[in-house]
């Protein structure tokens, strides 16, 4: 009876902790301030999003998992990007920038896509290395979850809604 107890108490300490973790209240380290160079060669910094969420997707065009995301990361830009979502794309630095242009247009993107001129920006995020990468910053700047491989795009729209202004409550 007392080592039925003992294992019970164990798996109720293990799922206390990862319940923990998994539902942790919102808000990480502060994002590392950040200029994107975007397609364009426009410079657009981390801080201009301030205010609303941004999902920050590190990509590369040899990447076969990133590139069958895309169009799960179309519908997300187009289904939330109305409502406060910024999705950025970030192509890594060893991508020669006309092969980032070609699939972009290929896979006709219509979210903004930054190039990673001498890996600054993977640098700046604890140098991301593995494609796919997200990150995902609440609207006042925090680091709320970083992934590395396929997404669960299900529980990333409900985890993007609720950082949406106005869908707290809603």
């Amino acid at each position: 009876m007392r080592k039925e107890w003992f294992i019970g108490l164990a798996a109720l300490l293990v799922l206390g902790a990862v319940s923990f973790v998994w539902l942790a209240p919102r808000g990480g380290e502060p994002a590392p301030e950040v200029a994107f160079r975007m397609l364009d060669g426009q410079p657009v910094s981390l801080s201009e999003y301030r205010g609303e969420p941004v999902l920050i997707q590190f990509w590369a065009t040899d990447c076969p998992t990133c590139i069958s995301e895309m169009p799960e990361l179309v519908k997300l830009h187009e289904t939330l990007g109305p409502a406060g979502l910024n999705l950025v794309g970030v192509a890594m630095d060893y991508d020669p920038e006309e092969r980032v242009r070609n699939l972009v247009t290929r896979r006709n993107l219509p979210y903004p896509i930054a190039l990673d001129d001498g890996a600054a920006v993977a640098g700046a995020f604890d140098n991301v290395r593995v494609t796919p990468t997200s990150i995902l910053i609440d609207g006042e700047g925090r680091i709320v979850w970083q992934r590395i491989g396929l997404l669960d795009f299900e529980r990333l729209h409900n985890e993007i809604r609720a950082l949406l202004p106005g869908e707290q409550s809603a």
